[in-house]
């Protein structure tokens, strides 16, 4: 059962890390070459279906990981473990911050078409997103090399 687990962890945070760095290193540079009103919905839309796979990871992310970590007395739990779900749970408040402000602010500018206002919210987005790229590469280097 363990390995079930640990399979399901994996899958989530590959699921959500890759679609991080995909949507930073090949979506919002090629859509880059378009216009603001033929961008951004673009944009929008793929963020709208990213998010309910990002969602759906956060859940299992939490239900496997509590499990995996529930297997071991917290004392014997090596210090990446912690470090991981601590880097883990910031990477998930970054996320809910980003789902209540910024993407809410993109959702309703495009609904206006207001494109400066969309535009900066999906700055932000992206912004955050490099963030939080960055603490999940430092979460699995802490389980990883932190033993």
């Amino acid at each position: 059962m363990r390995n079930l687990f640990l399979f399901l962890h994996l899958a989530a945070a590959i699921f959500w890390m890759g679609g991080m760095a995909f949507m930073i290193l090949a979506l919002r540079p090629a859509l880059g070459t378009l216009e603001p009103p033929q961008r951004l919905p673009v944009l929008g839309g793929v963020l709208r279906r990213f998010f309910i796979v990002v969602d759906i990871s956060v859940l299992v992310l939490l239900v496997t990981g509590v499990r995996l970590l529930l297997q071991v007395p917290a004392a014997g739990a090596p210090v990446g473990w912690h470090a991981m779900a601590a880097l883990g749970i910031a990477m998930m408040l970054v996320f809910l911050f980003i789902r209540l402000v910024p993407w809410r602010r993109m959702r309703a500018a495009l609904g206006q078409a207001q494109w400066p206002v969309a535009g900066q919210a999906a700055q932000q987005i992206a912004l955050l997103a490099k963030v939080n790229l960055g603490l999940g590469w430092l979460a699995i280097a802490a389980v990883i090399f932190w033993r």
